[in-house]
């Protein structure tokens, strides 16, 4: 190993220090797994968005063989499901439209409309799909820290060069193309974000002097500007439509204008942030007391940047997933459904139904996928 990369070491492990005088216990231990192997823990599973659907008939049980540490996406009325062995779709009817067996280690999946990426955290496994296709399938050189598309079905992949001290971040185009490639050799990639129109790229990157997005014009080959955050960590981006980006911090949701200056929508005010949720007409936080128990908040902003809603838990809540127009939420005792305002909409009453469900994916028909480690079922609320 050469000198810059036990330099590169040497930072991580500074970084990690820096970040231990910030954060909570909880938070550190997402930020150290996060910098270590990139694998992703509660505060990114806890809460999933889901995109468009135009289903009306669905089947009440979905079978799917991928494997273990399953996640599900919806792919407008299908729903993809993402394993150990590989990755399924499935109909409405629940009949496969799509399969494809291949080995990963901690699968993870981000869908936008009829198309979705999945990728293997820590891996070097990529596949581009829509809802009855393959689109491409790729192997990075390094392991993959993240991967994210956007509505025109591109997608961004950041992962760390194999032998180097790189990180590269990587804008594939619908058809998995090449289009736009970033070296970074400067702190640590967490994770980027393409603009809508396909014209800009957000990277979201930690340095030795706290977090920094970096942005760049897919037309040009330097970087457009940088906006430097040492006061907290920032653990996620979305381009608006406005072209202004919505961040969250370990202690805060705020919004990054295009000169670069910063407004803060919401403090969490000493609460802990247990998820979170960025769609895109709505922020769902999902925040705890801390030292109390099971005892949090859940919280919906609406795109005006007001409070929608607002809605106290004293119980374990072990799942929450939003659509455009719900919520759901898998408490330790029973599934309920919200409006974006959390008012409470009747759904199925059944307590038998949560025993062994691990996993809630809100359907943008009115219902929800309850998942286990051996059933998927279809869960309504009466919308």
């Amino acid at each position: 190993m050469n000198e810059y990369q036990n330099e590169k070491k040497q930072f991580r492990r500074r970084l990690i220090r820096i970040a231990g005088s910030l954060l909570s216990l909880a938070i550190l231990t997402y930020i150290a797994i996060i910098l270590i192997t990139g694998r992703q823990t509660f505060i990114h599973r806890i809460i999933g968005s889901v995109t468009n659907s135009g289903t009306t008939e669905m089947t009440e049980e979905y079978t799917f063989d991928v494997g273990r540490n399953r996640v599900f996406a919806e792919l407008e009325g299908s729903i993809a499901a993402a394993g150990t062995l590989g990755i399924q779709v499935l109909d409405a009817g629940g009949n496969e439209t799509l399969r494809d067996f291949f080995r990963m280690t901690t699968p993870a999946i981000n869908a936008k409309k009829d198309k979705a990426v999945v990728f293997d955290i820590g891996g070097t496994t990529i596949r581009m799909l829509s809802n009855s296709r393959l689109i491409t399938s790729m192997e990075t050189t390094g392991e993959i820290v993240s991967a994210t598309i956007n509505e025109k079905g591109w997608i961004v992949v950041c992962n760390q060069e194999r032998g180097t001290s790189l990180d590269i971040v990587t804008v594939y185009s619908e058809i998995g193309n090449a289009e736009y490639i970033v070296r970074m050799a400067t702190g640590y990639v967490l994770s980027a974000q393409l603009s809508p129109d396909n014209r800009s790229l957000a990277i979201l990157n930690m340095t030795e002097y706290g977090s920094r997005i970096s942005y760049y014009n897919l037309n040009s080959e330097t970087i457009d500007r940088a906006f430097d955050y040492p006061s907290e960590i920032i653990l996620d981006i979305r381009f608006l439509i406005s072209g202004e980006v919505l961040a969250i911090s370990t202690q805060s949701l705020f919004i990054i204008g295009r000169n670069n200056e910063s407004e803060k929508i919401y403090e969490f005010a000493g609460r802990q942030l247990g998820g979170y949720a960025l769609n895109d007409n709505y922020v769902t936080l999902y925040l705890l007391d801390y030292s109390v128990g099971y005892s949090g908040q859940l919280i919906t902003i609406g795109e005006d940047r007001n409070i929608l809603g607002e809605v106290s838990f004293d119980r374990e809540v072990i799942s929450i997933s939003t659509s455009d127009t719900y919520l759901s939420v898998l408490r330790s005792d029973k599934l309920i459904f919200f409006n974006t305002a959390l008012e409470e909409i009747p759904g199925d009453e059944d307590p038998g139904l949560i025993t062994g469900a691990t996993i809630v994916l809100a359907l943008n028909s009115g219902k929800a996928l309850l998942a286990g480690d051996h059933f998927a079922t279809i869960v309504s609320g009466d919308s």
